[in-house]
């Protein structure tokens, strides 16, 4: 750890590349940036710019707004980047933002799909015209369009969709997923340390968004205990996440679906028929529309995922629901009760509540992030087990389910792991893994002559506890064993 060490860039080197790339040709271009909210959609487009040497640029964060609040905002935009244009239409801010960028300005319009909005769509009738005279000389224009947005479903319904006036005008689309383990695991190494408890901690809280750990870093927390960090970030008069989640995701949907989303959160891995009873329980009206909800949740705003039991038919009605996002799901069902009660109760008493949630929260957590170092490791040609397959969630109509399935056809391996956060609990574990793995190779012949194998992981797995598992023919594997080879990549990005 290097305490006095600036924030870097980490990650992304492949999405760097490629946006690097389309600045440094020398000709029109349109590029699509989209990913969540706080994924590091600008500090990318900010770090490509530094390093081709574009200069000419103008950044525009678009508010939810009518056109006079839009205007005011483009105007106070234009200020800071020393223009002294001046737009008071619509019409007028597509025409300048043509003109610039036939000036070579690259222009990124942050926040793009609130021109999805009825009061704001004609800009993009607008925007096309300017597109189309720019795409037709393409060859002599030096600048280009960088739209960036947050909700999917929007930004398809602008440049998606056959209807949409900007139907098939962008260059290229860069689609920013979570930073992957090994970018995590490389800033924690310069700003804290890769603990595996820590990184199962954050990693549960803040999944793969870059902006969440630098928060905790600029707060100083980073480095800190479990109850330092969530007081920094979440309870005090300034916490930079207090409304994180509220005043994004949820007044997105207006408040529409919130009974739906606690519940799920609460519940992760709930059918469709125990959804519709809790909810029908609270509010008959709003159980006969949960169906509707689940599937705009899951399909439009991609907050909620539905697994399937494994090679069961698309159509299957035996799904189980489970919220997308790590940060969304802790907060619903850890952060949010604790947090709204600060003024009525024991600043330390909410605290651990709310730790105490999350902590609870890590035993499923330590199972999906077992499951990405593995496939990670394989993908980038690491570790001892090149993965074809990781098949989630393994369930059948007894309930069987099992941690961890990892396929490897090159090897005719397959892998059947127990995760558990308290190591103590594997052992007791094991005969349930046995059964759920026989009962999985019962139904699926195929895997018949493979070779089985079993592992157990945990956060950390005393020496007492690996004796044990060893002879039972369990291959040991605490977080810190798995994370060997991706510490090392990571250590070697740093360096260079």
């Amino acid at each position: 750890m290097t305490a006095s060490a600036p924030w870097g860039f980490y990650g992304r080197q492949q999405e760097l590349a490629q946006l690097s790339a389309i600045l440094s040709r020398q000709r029109w271009f349109f590029v699509q940036v989209a990913g969540r909210r706080r994924i590091g959609k600008t500090s990318l487009i900010q770090q490509a710019l530094k390093q081709v040497g574009r200069n000419l640029t103008l950044y525009i964060q678009i508010p939810d707004s009518d056109p006079a609040g839009v205007l005011a905002a483009c105007n106070d935009y234009l200020q800071t980047f020393g223009l002294d244009k001046r737009v008071n239409s619509l019409g007028g801010l597509a025409q300048l933002l043509g003109e610039l960028m036939t000036q070579g300005y690259v222009v990124a319009l942050d926040e793009f799909q609130y021109f999805n909005r009825k009061p704001l769509f004609d800009f993009c009738s607008l925007l096309q015209a300017e597109v189309d005279r720019l795409s037709a000389r393409s060859a002599d224009v030096r600048g280009g369009l960088i739209v960036l947005g947050s909700l999917h479903a929007e930004m398809s319904a602008l440049l998606e969709d056959r209807a949409a006036p900007l139907f098939n005008r962008t260059t290229d689309v860069l689609e920013l997923g979570h930073l992957d383990i090994a970018a995590i695991i490389e800033l924690l190494e310069v700003h804290a340390d890769a603990d595996p408890e820590r990184l199962l901690f954050l990693w549960n809280l803040f999944e793969g968004v870059p902006k969440f750990y630098r928060d905790a870093y600029e707060q100083g927390v980073l480095a800190a205990d479990r109850t330092s960090l969530l007081k920094a970030l979440f309870f005090s008069s300034s916490s930079p996440l207090r409304g994180e989640a509220d005043n994004w995701f949820l007044r997105e949907l207006r408040g529409r679906y919130d009974m739906l989303l606690q519940y799920v959160a609460r519940h992760p891995g709930c059918d469709n028929a125990s959804i519709v009873a809790a909810i029908s329980s609270l509010s008959p009206q709003e159980g006969k529309q949960a169906g509707g909800y689940l599937k705009i949740l899951t399909e439009r705003y991609r907050m909620i995922e539905r697994r399937l039991p494994i090679f069961a038919s698309p159509k299957a009605r035996s799904g189980r629901y489970y919220i997308c996002d790590n940060f969304l799901r802790s907060w619903l069902m850890a952060l949010q009760r604790p947090v709204s009660a600060i003024h009525f109760r024991p600043e330390e008493q909410l605290v651990a509540q709310a730790d105490q949630l999350l902590a609870d929260a890590e035993g499923a957590a330590l199972e999906e992030l077992a499951g990405r170092i593995y496939e990670e490791t394989s993908r980038k040609g690491l570790g001892d087990f090149p993965l074809s397959e990781r098949i989630k969630g393994y369930w059948d109509r007894a309930g069987v389910e099992i941690d961890l399935v990892a396929v490897s056809e090159a090897t005719r391996r397959i892998r059947f792991g127990t995760c558990k956060r308290n190591p103590a609990k594997l052992i007791s574990s094991l005969a349930a893994l046995r059964s759920g793995a026989a009962a999985f190779l019962l139904h699926h012949g195929e895997f018949a002559d493979w070779q089985i194998e079993y592992c157990a992981i945990a956060p950390q797995i005393m020496p007492e506890h690996q004796a044990r598992l060893q002879e039972a023919k369990i291959i040991v594997q605490p977080l810190s064993a798995l994370l060997a080879s991706l510490k090392t990549l990571a250590g070697k990005q740093y360096r260079s």
